[in-house]
C-alpha cells in the first residue's frame, strides 16, 4: 500500500506541475498596461535590426565596408546621410556621370522597396517603378544582382560611361527552384 501511494503521490506532483509549466507558458495577456488581443503581438519587445536589404547593392557596394555596420543600424530616414557616400561610388569608382549618381541617389535612398499600388501588378520588379514606371517591389524571380550592376555600370540610366564587364555577375538562375506554395524558398542548403 506504501508503494501505491509513493506512485501514486509522484503523479500528482507530475501533474500539478505540468499544470503550472503549461500555465507559466500561455499566449493570454490580461494586463491592462499592454491591451493586446490573445496571441497578438508583445508590444513591449524590444527589437535589434541585424541587416537591412531593401535595395541590394546599397550598402555592399556602394557604401564603404566602414559604413555598413551604421547603415543597418539606422532606418531609413536616416539615409539622406549616406548620399554623398552613394554618389562618390557611382561617379568614382563607377566612372559614371553625376546625372546617373543623382538619378541612383534619388532611388536608392532611402533603402527601403517602393511600390506603386496604382499600376499593374504585372509590371513589379526590382527598380521598376523608378526606371520603366512599373509597380515595383521585388520578385523572388528577379536578378536584383544584375539589374543593380545594370544601373550602375550599364545603359539602364545613361548609355555613356557604361562598364559592359561590371554588369553581370554570370549566376543566371537559382541552383533550387522555387516551390509553388508558401514560403516559395527552397530549404537552406
Amino acid at each position: 500500500m506504501r508503494r501505491f501511494m509513493t506512485w501514486r503521490s509522484a503523479i500528482v506532483i507530475a501533474a500539478f506541475a505540468s499544470a503550472l509549466a503549461f500555465a507559466g507558458c500561455s499566449d493570454d495577456d490580461d494586463d491592462d498596461d499592454n491591451p493586446v488581443e490573445p496571441g497578438g503581438p508583445d508590444l513591449d519587445r524590444t527589437f535589434v535590426q541585424i541587416e537591412r536589404l531593401g535595395n541590394p547593392l546599397v550598402s555592399e557596394v556602394m557604401l564603404a565596408k566602414r559604413t555598413h555596420g551604421h547603415h543597418n543600424a539606422v532606418g531609413p530616414a536616416s539615409d539622406p546621410a549616406f548620399e554623398i557616400e552613394l554618389e562618390g561610388f557611382v561617379t568614382g569608382v563607377a566612372g559614371r556621370s553625376t546625372t546617373v549618381a543623382n538619378t541612383l541617389s534619388s532611388v536608392l535612398l532611402p533603402d527601403e522597396l517602393i511600390v506603386d499600388t496604382s499600376r499593374s501588378p504585372l509590371t513589379a520588379g526590382w527598380l521598376s517603378w523608378a526606371l520603366s514606371a512599373g509597380w515595383g517591389g521585388r520578385r523572388l524571380t528577379d536578378d536584383v544582382v544584375d539589374i543593380g550592376l545594370d544601373a550602375i555600370f550599364g545603359d539602364a540610366i545613361e548609355a555613356t560611361g557604361t562598364t559592359p564587364g561590371l554588369m553581370t555577375d554570370n549566376v543566371d538562375e537559382n541552383d533550387v527552384a522555387f516551390s509553388t506554395t508558401f514560403p516559395y524558398l527552397a530549404p537552406a542548403h
